[in-house]
């Protein structure tokens, strides 16, 4: 069963962890997806990777009634979902466009994804059935490549991005959020190492969901062994940005697989983990480490936990 954090009031915002591992298929995480959905039923999307829309129906959430993707970077592992998602909306007979948020690179990645990319034939095949036909502009989403401020507003919600540190910007913009809505804050931090701009997108905010992709001996491995980024937050450091901004409530996300004991992930994870030191008791050193700067609420991530505020 998934965890579960319900506050005993009427929730005015609901938080769902679609996935909440990184870039290997784990056999217990999809990859990071966050689902917020309004009192009034608005549902607003943050990040697609494998797994989202599976989980989304999991969530009793139809993926056609979510119209708004906001995508953190374009690592494959917060979008290769999307495909996926767009086409099944479109077969639960979605209206109207999706608009995907995101920063450059967004629309390439749309534009060789559909009718004129990766899935093209199998477009002008269901096309070809009257109902498919009708809602043909659920495979058609309308792009946004976005900058640094206010993303998107609307009567209920308004989300703020800022660059955080994690693909070099000569190569694309990597985003932290915050999303006000209701009179409530939530801050998303995609993926990044520590830095200033994501401390002051989480200021004061009633929940911060924050990488925290490896522990710090695997950090310091994969800088030593040159393979694969090292731009992530470690347990130690997220402590110290959750104080700083003086979070109500942390939920640490996006595990790197070292809590993993699939003998497929460990094989897969040779080359850039430290192997030995891999298991589900690597979650209580993260949540020691944590603890030594953050005292609030805190919640280690798992697939499907639903958070109230």
């Amino acid at each position: 069963m998934p965890d579960v954090f319900i506050c005993l009031e009427e929730f005015s915002v609901k938080i769902t962890m679609l996935g909440t591992g990184a870039a290997l298929p784990d056999p217990d995480r999809a990859q990071s997806s966050i689902l917020v959905t309004l009192e009034n039923g608005k549902n607003y999307l943050f990040d697609c990777g494998e797994g989202s829309t599976r989980q989304m129906v999991k969530a009793n959430i139809n993926p056609a009634d979510v119209p708004w993707v906001f995508l953190s970077h374009l690592h494959y592992d917060h979008v290769c979902g999307l495909p996926f998602f767009v086409l099944s909306s479109w077969v639960f007979n979605r209206e109207g466009k999706l608009k995907v948020f995101g920063p450059k690179g967004t629309q390439d990645f749309v534009d060789h994804s559909f009718e004129n990319g990766a899935f093209r034939v199998d477009i002008q095949a269901r096309a070809a059935y009257p109902a498919r036909q009708k809602n043909i502009e659920a495979v058609r989403p309308e792009v946004f490549e976005v900058e640094p401020g206010l993303m998107y507003e609307d009567e209920d919600v308004k989300i703020y991005i800022d660059v955080v540190d994690h693909i070099p910007t000569e190569i694309t913009d990597c985003f932290g959020i915050r999303m006000e809505a209701e009179g409530k804050v939530v801050a998303f931090s995609g993926d990044t190492a520590p830095c200033e701009s994501m401390i002051r997108l989480a200021q004061d905010a009633d929940l911060l969901i924050h990488e925290c992709t490896f522990p710090e001996s695997f950090l310091k491995h994969r800088a030593e062994s040159g393979v694969g980024t090292f731009a992530h937050t470690s347990p130690l450091q997220l402590g110290e940005i959750a104080r700083k901004a003086n979070v109500k409530s942390l939920v640490a996300t996006h595990f790197g697989h070292y809590d993993s004991t699939s003998p497929v992930i460990k094989r897969a994870a040779g080359n850039h983990l430290p192997v030995d030191l891999m298991g589900p008791e690597r979650l209580d050193e993260v949540a020691r480490d944590i603890r030594k700067s953050y005292k609030g609420d805190l919640r280690l991530a798992t697939d499907l936990m639903r958070i109230d505020l």
